[in-house]
């Protein structure tokens, strides 16, 4: 007897249904996104954005995205959503830009913020929790900045991670997932990847809040207790090795003569804690506590940055906790229509060519008639004479 199996559709619509969407924005419905984005008005002189879809695109329609439109400015924007937590959860945060105009310096990266930000009044005084995406400045920056907060300080990782610098839409991608490590993709494919607290140097930070957890988490009192009622169970007979070296092995205590009867879910009068998870809690105890990837009031996403030249396009906003659904989702949009865009694009660039050599050889033209109008002029003039 064969076993049933279920159809391809079924299993991707229950992929969609265990995923968490938490921000998702396509600009599909027109001007109504002046509705879910708030501009800040901080500074007077802040730059405004349109729906545009460039000069070329894949689709018309679906290409259209948040558009800077004014050389030399600072532009901040955002869009809030219900606030969550990705405690013990991984946190994927995907969008395409665009810089068609050739950015020669300027920002294309977005900021997740806590559901308290003043919108109104967004700034790059304004805190966040994550700032990622490309930033492009002259021969030296072109990189994609991760910066995540921690102990009311921003971090950014050790490691460059260049950008794409051309003027085509590109799909960025950070994912932090709950075992503190991290990825990073352009369009699709991995160019970075580590470990959140080596890759970020809070190791040091981390060290801090151990010797702050060990101090909290325990009192002499139980430890004392712990002490004590070990010493039942060590064999007081037992000689220390000749190799023994207590700096460098600690000090000789002796094997057990058994195992404690707490060791099986027992536990000894007096002590409050598993004596048993002692030493392990002791040295993981911080973790818990100051999580690196871990933000507790995420509620909105925004853009908050400068731009010499403007012109670049942001879309296709994606905020979830299923990295499948974020590799479809890109599949679905910047897929489709990247191969359209560039398309376009060399047909215009053909028709510029064309263009331009039609326009030089009328120039030439234009330049042998009046050549011709000269000598003609000169001839009619001498035979006058």
């Amino acid at each position: 007897m064969g076993v049933a199996r279920a159809p391809l559709w079924a299993i991707c619509l229950l992929r969609v249904v265990l995923a968490t969407v938490y921000f998702q924005e396509e600009f599909l419905d027109g001007e109504r996104w002046r509705n879910r984005w708030v501009q800040s008005t901080n500074d007077s002189k802040f730059g405004h954005f349109r729906l545009s879809s460039g000069s070329f695109y894949g689709h018309k329609e679906k290409d259209k995205g948040l558009q800077t439109t004014q050389n030399s400015r600072f532009y901040a924007i955002s869009a809030r959503f219900k606030p969550f937590s990705n405690k013990g959860k991984t946190l994927v945060i995907q969008y395409t830009v665009k810089h068609g105009q050739k950015i020669d310096c300027g920002g294309g990266y977005v900021k997740v913020f806590p559901s308290d930000v003043d919108q109104k009044n967004l700034s790059g005084k304004s805190q966040y929790y994550i700032m990622f995406g490309p930033d492009i400045c002259g021969f030296d920056i072109k990189k994609i900045h991760v910066i995540l907060h921690f102990k009311n300080q921003y971090h950014s990782n050790k490691k460059f991670i260049r950008c794409k610098i051309d003027a085509f839409t590109h799909l960025y991608t950070l994912v932090l997932r709950p075992d503190l490590t991290y990825e990073v993709k352009i369009d699709g494919q991995s160019i970075e990847s580590g470990n959140i607290e080596y890759d970020w140097n809070l190791t040091s930070l981390k060290k801090t809040e151990k010797s702050s957890a060990e101090s909290k988490g325990w009192d002499q009192t139980t430890d004392d207790k712990t002490q004590d009622w070990e010493k039942h169970f060590l064999d007081a007979g037992a000689s220390k090795p000749s190799d023994w070296n207590s700096e460098l092995d600690g000090d000789w205590s002796g094997p057990m003569l058994q195992k404690p009867p707490y060791q099986d879910s027992l536990k000894p009068d007096g002590i409050d804690k598993d004596v048993w998870l002692h030493q392990k809690m002791k040295s993981t105890n911080y973790l818990s506590e100051y999580d690196l990837s871990e933000f507790e009031n995420i509620g909105a996403i925004g853009l908050e940055l400068w731009q010499v030249r403007s012109g670049t396009i942001f879309d296709n906003f994606l905020i979830t906790d299923d990295e499948e659904y974020a590799e479809n989702f890109g599949k679905a949009t910047w897929g489709e229509t990247k191969g359209p865009e560039r398309e376009m694009d060399s047909i215009q660039a053909k028709e510029e060519i064309r263009k331009a050599e039609e326009e030089e050889e009328q120039e030439m033209l234009d330049g042998k008639s009046k050549g011709q109008q000269n000598f003609f002029s000169r001839f009619h003039k001498q035979d006058e004479l």
